[in-house]
């Protein structure tokens, strides 16, 4: 018997926390850490503890109750941790029923930040630019228990909690194994990557090969477009037919050739069930504006025409296309884009999975902004080392405002007392909607910001305009999601017998699949926390 168990990503976007399990093969398709639900108990200051492991996020319904998936050194010094959760309706036992993979749509960490907790012996599938981006992002980002996708550091009991184990200079971390789809393609250059060392503790490298079957099931893996590199689509054949996974996609990108081309693709296998996302699926949203990459390139190069002293751009971190988007513009416009030592990293990583990615050498004026500190990690001082004299610190960018278009988001600004706009400098705002109080506040602390440097704002969400952008403004962001009709156009190439309906609102996302999806033969079935969905 083949069935699928939903736990987060049911009604609710992100979080994606799914498995398959066909006779003895049980897959996981995407362990995203699940932000909507995590921000109901924890924020800035106040998070789950490193010291207990397993406890905090089991306790509060972050991690689905299943004995077995989890890291062992995570479990230390918790001895009743398994008697707590039997108490859940959806504790399962898998310690003799093992997970044979983890199937990686994208890199983003609503869908990959949960690997964290997985066991280090579950292999991770994906293509290669999310693996590679995945790396890049941990690398570059914070020391964090909750973001140790691709490698993790082991943990030891010590008092009453646990610490990383032993002396940084001796004890290792433990790379993750990945099979990737393109393997065969990587360099030299590209394994010696994935297998250095970002920082002062040693990596225990795993080499990385090309995907086998996974449990026994066969395994297919197919690119779309999506705000991040590398984000595909996947179909396991089971024994009961096809299951097919969207992971995240749109269709109105520059590469929504691809998606499409994949789409035809899924069709040809005649798919039993379909996990579709349903981001913008809002019944509400049909008819309204959809902005491509085109569109964004547009709008932004008006406005920098007639920007003037210094131009920051914020737009969603990891996507590589508007960030290629806006480095074409401002050379057009006489400027540099300087982008952070961590976006050059990534284009560093996406080159290397994968040469037509351009890396920031290969971008004409393109420099990277040197942000003061006082010690610097390993990668970042590769970073420097290699950029030399494309490297531009806080006081030329203040002194040669009208140079540069500054690759900063909000959590950016505290370098703004060093750089000192100029009144009158631009912002430019081409990123997320306004979709949570977390985020409605942010944007409030953004605005008294920009109003304290005199700085003009476009494309700013506005709280008097109900978080919306001021009509004029609109169309500095294109979705890394597919809109409705889009969506409806995801199904209906598609065509499956059933559509489960995922990453989407529970009410205004399943409104629009269950009205605008009237293909003949297929059923939608709504699935439920932790409620298996028998094929």
């Amino acid at each position: 018997m083949v069935q699928v168990t939903c736990y987060r990503g049911v009604g609710q976007i992100g979080g994606n926390q799914f498995m398959l399990e066909d006779g003895d093969a049980r897959l996981l398709l995407d362990f995203g850490t699940p932000f909507s639900e995590r921000g109901r108990f924890y924020e800035e200051y106040l998070n789950p503890r490193p010291a207990f492991g397993l406890l905090d996020p089991l306790t509060m319904g972050l991690l689905p109750p299943l004995r077995g998936l989890y890291r062992t050194d995570m479990e230390q010094g918790l001895p009743d941790l398994w008697e707590r959760s039997k108490d859940s309706p959806w504790y399962r036992d898998l310690r003799d029923a093992p997970v044979h993979g983890v199937l990686l749509s994208h890199a983003h960490l609503d869908h990959s930040g949960y690997i964290s907790f997985l066991r280090g012996d579950i292999p991770v599938l994906a293509s290669a630019l999310t693996a590679f981006a995945a790396k890049a992002i941990q690398d570059s980002g914070r020391t964090d228990f909750e973001s140790e996708v691709v490698y993790a550091v082991p943990r030891e009991a010590k008092g009453s909690g646990l610490i990383a184990s032993g002396d940084y200079r001796k004890v290792p971390a433990e790379q993750r194994p990945f099979q990737v789809f393109g393997a065969e393609r990587l360099t030299d250059e590209s394994h010696a990557f994935w297998e250095a060392t970002p920082g002062a503790r040693r990596l225990e490298p795993r080499s990385l090969v090309g995907p086998g079957n996974a449990g026994g099931l066969e395994v297919r893996c197919y690119p779309v477009d999506h705000s991040i590199p590398g984000a595909c689509a996947f179909a396991i054949r089971t024994s009961a037919g096809w299951v097919a996974y969207t992971g995240d996609l749109r269709l109105h990108g520059a590469q929504g050739h691809m998606t499409r081309r994949s789409l035809q693709e899924l069709r040809s296998l005649k798919p039993v069930l379909l996990l579709c996302e349903g981001t913008r699926a809002d019944l509400e949203r049909e008819g309204q504006p959809n902005p491509t990459e085109q569109d964004v390139q547009e709008r932004a190069r008006q406005e920098l025409r007639s920007a003037q002293g210094l131009v920051i751009a914020d737009f969603g971190p990891r996507n590589v296309e508007r960030l290629l988007t806006f480095a074409a513009i401002a050379h057009e416009a006489g400027r540099a884009l300087v982008v952070l030592a961590k976006d050059a990293y990534l284009l560093k990583a996406a080159h290397l999975a994968d040469p037509a990615i351009p890396s920031a050498m290969d971008i004409p004026d393109l420099l990277v902004y040197a942000e003061p500190r006082l010690q610097l990690d390993r990668w970042e001082r590769a970073i420097r080392e290699e950029y030399g004299a494309r490297m531009v610190g806080p006081a030329q960018v203040q002194a040669h405002q009208d140079s540069y278009v500054l690759c900063f988001s909000f959590y950016d600004l505290d370098q703004l007392p060093t750089i000192r706009p100029r009144p009158g400098s631009l912002y430019l705002y081409s990123s997320h909607e306004a979709f949570s109080e977390e985020l409605q506040l942010d944007f409030r602390r953004l605005r008294a910001w920009l109003d304290h440097f005199g700085m003009r704002h476009v494309g700013l969400p506005l709280e008097e305009l109900g978080w919306t952008a001021r009509p004029e403004e609109q169309g500095l962001h294109a979705s890394g999601h597919a809109d409705p009709k889009g969506l409806a156009e995801v199904v209906q190439e598609i065509a499956p017998q059933v559509l489960v309906p995922v990453h989407t609102d529970k009410e205004r996302g399943i409104a629009y699949f269950r009205q605008r999806v009237l293909e003949p033969g297929v059923r939608i079935i709504v699935p439920s926390y932790g409620g298996p969905i028998r094929v």
